[in-house]
This record gives C-alpha cells, sequence and structure tokens, in this order.
C-alpha cells in the first residue's frame, strides 16, 4: 500500500516538474508577463498615490495605495491559478501531448493533483515577486497586518479557484476551437464582480448577488480585513469558513465534470483534434 502511495505521488510530482520545465524553457515570456504584471500592478497603485491630485481633496492616499495593492496581488495570485488550471488541456495540445497523457496509465487525480500543486506554488511564488517589486516603490505601513491569517485565508481561497479551474478547463476540452477562450469569459466575470479594485457595494444590486457565489469576494474581504485594520467589522478568520465550504463543493465537482467530460471527448474523437 505505501508502494503504491509513493508511486501515485511520484506520477502527480512528474507534472510538477513537467510544468516547471515548460516554464524555464519559454522563460522569456515569463520575463515578458513579469514585467507586465508589475506595470499593471504599478498603474493601479499609483492611482492610489494620485487620487488626492485628481480629486482635490484630503485623502488618505497610503490606504488606497494598499488597498488597491491587496486587490492587484490577489486577483493575480487566484487568476494564475485559475489559468493554469483552465488552460491544462490548452498546453497539452500545444506541446502536442494530449494524447499521450490521456492515455497513459496514470490516474486523472494525479494529474491533477499535480497540476494543482504545481499552479498554486508558481502563482504564489509570482505574486510574492510581483508584490516585493511594487512594494518597494512606496512607503508603507503594515505594522498592523495580521499576515497569518492573510495567508489562510488566501490559501482557503485557492481551494476554490482549483475547482472553478477544473470545471473551467472542460470548455477547451469539448470545445478545441474556442474553449480558451471561453475561458478569459469567466475569469472577466469574476474579476467584474469581486470588488477587486472596488467595494462591492458600488455595483448594481444585482451584481451584488452575483458576486456572492464568488471565491474571490470572500479571499479580498478577508485579507483587506486582515491587512487593513478597520476595513471590516468582521473577524478575519470568519471568511474561512464560506471559502472553506466552497472548496470541499468545487473541488470533487471539478473532478466530476472533468472526467466526465473526458470520456466524451475521448468517445467522440475530440481529444486530439485542434482549432
Amino acid at each position: 500500500m505505501i508502494k503504491g502511495l509513493q508511486i501515485e505521488m511520484r506520477q502527480s510530482y512528474a507534472f510538477v516538474a513537467r510544468n516547471f520545465n515548460l516554464v524555464k524553457r519559454y522563460w522569456g515570456w515569463e520575463m515578458v508577463w513579469l514585467a507586465y504584471t508589475v506595470a499593471n500592478a504599478l498603474s493601479v497603485t499609483f492611482i492610489g498615490a494620485g487620487a488626492g491630485e485628481i480629486t482635490g481633496q484630503q485623502i488618505d492616499s497610503d490606504f488606497l495605495i494598499i488597498y488597491l495593492l491587496i486587490g492587484t496581488l490577489v486577483w493575480h495570485f487566484l487568476s494564475s491559478i485559475f489559468h493554469n488550471i483552465s488552460e491544462m488541456i490548452a498546453w497539452e495540445r500545444w506541446e502536442g501531448t494530449i494524447e499521450y497523457t490521456f492515455m497513459a496509465p496514470v490516474r486523472r487525480y494525479n494529474q491533477m493533483l499535480g497540476q494543482t500543486i504545481f499552479a498554486v506554488v508558481y502563482s504564489l511564488l509570482f505574486t510574492i515577486i510581483v508584490g516585493v517589486l511594487v512594494t518597494a516603490f512606496f512607503n508603507l505601513d503594515f505594522s498592523d497586518a495580521n499576515f497569518l491569517t492573510a495567508l489562510v485565508i488566501l490559501l482557503m481561497g485557492s481551494l476554490s479557484f482549483v475547482g472553478l479551474g477544473m470545471v473551467a478547463s472542460i470548455l477547451p476540452l469539448l470545445y478545441p476551437e474556442r474553449g480558451a477562450q471561453m475561458t478569459n469569459i469567466v475569469q472577466a466575470l469574476f474579476l467584474l464582480v469581486s470588488g477587486i479594485y472596488y467595494p462591492v457595494s458600488v455595483l448594481p444590486e444585482w451584481l451584488q448577488v452575483v458576486s456572492k457565489i464568488s471565491p474571490a469576494t470572500y479571499v479580498l474581504e478577508g485579507m483587506r480585513a486582515s491587512l487593513l485594520p478597520g476595513t471590516s467589522d468582521k473577524n478575519p478568520m470568519s471568511f474561512v469558513w464560506p471559502l472553506l465550504l466552497m472548496g470541499v463543493v468545487m473541488l470533487p465537482l471539478g473532478v466530476y465534470l472533468f472526467q466526465r467530460a473526458e470520456r466524451y471527448t475521448k468517445r467522440t474523437g475530440k481529444l486530439k483534434r485542434n482549432g
């Protein structure tokens, strides 16, 4: 039993190693993406720095910078996880390995576990690098921040986005020609309703209802309650439970739906087909 578990863990690790090797192979694109992400994050946070001059009003610019910075970094982390999970089918097609991977004697759980570990580790490392580079431009005070609670909330939120990514990865599997583009629409919806750069309360009422089913909403509120005390009257740890519940629901649902979609594509011949 122990030997069998070791074999399955090695299979999952193989997908982690394979994906990091792909990152190294395309390191030039990684540098481009890093430069773009840092520039985008700075553009957003400089809005906070310049809000006083824009409005002509006295504004706590440090508070606004941190508020926007949290939204930018959290969204990058969660969207990176979603992107890496939802596009695992596109990666296989681009590399020409989709048939080998799906016909190999490897449990789909092991592949998804490996993909999940890679997505979380990669996204966390990338986000930390972006955060360090961006905060170097500002003299920000985090003396009252609770980083441990913020990390717990962030990791709990990643579980839900892994499950959502698995569900979204069905789209490229079922629709080889346009599935990857459809996942971007799903991602854009979460960006709109989750309060990344503004409070959810400013949204129309019907979008506020939609925001309640987005894990990113709870991650952002919990992170801001942890790193910006006073922005919420709730205990930051109170946001962990809805995130944990969403993760418990979304993870097995994502695996189940993906396996159903996989069997369908194998039966209908869509597995290898490209656009």
